[in-house]
């Protein structure tokens, strides 16, 4: 039992949920103050380095968004194991729970190695990843401002393949796509804030990702969105160390070997 039971369909919240909350989180930290003392990045740095102002950023999440929900409906009702009833039957919770974290390394797997596919290709770089890091100071709003083939291949496909090979339900996948929003919302939020779960429990966060942002880093921390095993296993982990700013806030250095 769930609490849209009766109001929506599974495959409904599935749609629009990841959607909604994705803006309810970004929107979230694009109203809190300032909090340059929690800051990766300087305010000034942002003004000054990033490449595109926030209403092109927005322009391109929300493309991404209604690709994402053509995708989604069109799984939905491939994989849809419904009686005549409309019922469908759920897993037990353990069950889940193991697609879920199958779904997380699916996801995590698929994301690397497309991903570190297009910074070493010299052409998919330059026509289509560098969009994404036109946000050289990354912000929560812009965690899904791509390029619309690199949101289609990189983040839809990754997304379906996940679905699909941990063979989840239409209501587990609503857990599963709203966690890995908030996650990657989360990752591209620019401030370490005191008592953050997601800084305490993983260590691919929002200092990891900048890192991979930085121009020095931009051939390391490719890992996405949850773990950072790929890069451990594979050569491209790239640790650092957290500094305070003499003019206040952070900054995540590099910590090279």
């Amino acid at each position: 039992m769930v609490f849209w039971e009766g109001y929506v369909s599974d495959e409904v919240m599935g749609i629009f949920a990841p959607i909604v909350i994705y803006w309810l989180y970004a929107g979230f930290y694009q109203l809190l103050p300032p909090l340059d003392e929690y800051r990766l990045h300087t305010r000034k740095e942002e003004e000054e380095k990033n490449l595109v102002p926030l209403s092109k950023v927005i322009k391109g999440v929300l493309l991404q968004q209604l690709v994402q929900a053509v995708v989604a409906h069109a799984l939905f009702l491939l994989t849809s194991s419904a009686d005549e009833s409309g019922t469908t039957i759920q897993p037990s919770i353990p069950i889940q729970i193991m697609q879920i974290i199958i779904g997380m390394i699916v996801m995590d797997t698929w994301q690397y190695f497309a991903h570190r596919y297009m910074h070493q290709n010299k052409f998919l770089y330059r026509n289509i990843h560098s969009q994404h890091h036109r946000l050289v100071v990354t912000y929560a709003i812009g965690a899904l401002y791509n390029h619309p083939l690199e949101g289609l291949l990189l983040d839809t496909v990754g997304g379906a393949i996940a679905f699909l090979v941990s063979g989840m339900t239409a209501r587990t996948s609503v857990i599963f796509f709203c966690f890995a929003v908030v996650k990657t919302v989360d990752d591209h939020c620019g401030l370490w804030l005191p008592g953050n779960i997601f800084h305490i429990f993983f260590q691919n966060n929002t200092a990891y990702h900048d890192i991979h942002h930085q121009l020095p880093g931009t051939k390391y921390n490719y890992s996405q969105p949850f773990f950072s095993i790929w890069d451990k296993l594979l050569g491209t982990h790239m640790p650092y160390t957290l500094v305070n700013r003499p003019e206040g806030g952070l900054e995540a250095r590099l910590v090279k070997d």
